[in-house]
């Protein structure tokens, strides 16, 4: 099982940035729990971050030749970004949304994500957990699919 987290823009500024709505973990604290919870589950991650739409885009293009799923806190970009909706829809991974504030309680321009049509699901509001429960879910959807896809073998 292959998974790729992607981190949009500014979260290379978690741990200093408004800890007071992002919290107080930076991005490689988060990335190395992400980074536990996927060996503790028998899961490979790559882990990618960029300010830039375009760096992200093809990130997300690469990850249909070799990922399972996406975890992605696509940060203000998934409010606004319908070349970052087309990408995922292209790949058609399944995706997770992961945003660490609650989006619901900010600035009404935060309400919508153009992204979500086209995710798995979504979380938001649990700081780092977001990140954790994310993980976790999409680790299970996969593994179930798997199983899923397996031939079962019926006793005579």
């Amino acid at each position: 099982m292959k998974i790729l987290l992607i981190h949009g823009p500014n979260l290379n500024l978690l741990g200093r940035r408004e800890p007071q709505i992002y919290g107080t973990a930076g991005l490689d604290e988060i990335n190395r729990r992400m980074q536990r919870t996927a060996e503790e589950n028998g899961a490979e991650l790559r882990v990618f971050q960029s300010n830039s739409e375009g760096a992200l885009i093809d990130a997300i293009h690469e990850a249909c030749n070799w990922a399972d799923g996406i975890v992605i806190n696509p940060g203000a970009y998934g409010h606004y970004s319908y070349a970052m909706r087309d990408a995922l829809a292209a790949v058609a991974l399944p995706t997770i949304e992961v945003h660490l504030s609650n989006v619901y309680a900010r600035e009404e321009f935060r309400y919508k994500s153009v992204i979500s049509a086209v995710v798995i699901g979504s979380i938001c509001g649990l700081g780092w957990r977001s990140y954790l429960c994310a993980m976790e879910s999409l680790i299970g959807i996969l593994s179930d699919r798997e199983q899923a896809a397996r031939p079962s073998i019926t006793p005579l």
